[in-house]
């Protein structure tokens, strides 16, 4: 394999990975501080608030996990190596 394409792929699995989990973490952050902020304003709705937060978190951490898998095959099934 080329070094400068070996060099680029590890440099672009780490781009893929980190990118790929600021947004779901800012997410993720912004998420969990309006749902305490709706529950300390209705605890009768405590139940609602806290499936639909863990559904969006699951929904926000698949993108996580799509930027892993860019990198592993970025890493390990590197398409431009010839």
């Amino acid at each position: 394999m080329n070094p400068i394409v070996a060099a680029a792929s590890v440099v672009s699995a780490g781009l893929a990975v980190g990118l790929a989990a600021i947004g779901p973490g800012m997410g993720q952050g912004t998420a969990a501080g309006y749902a305490v902020e709706g529950i300390a304003r209705q605890p009768e709705a405590e139940g609602k608030i806290r499936g639909a937060l863990l559904l969006s978190f699951a929904f926000m951490e698949s993108l996580t996990i799509y930027g892993l898998v860019v990198a592993l095959a970025l890493l390990f099934a590197n398409p431009f190596a010839g």
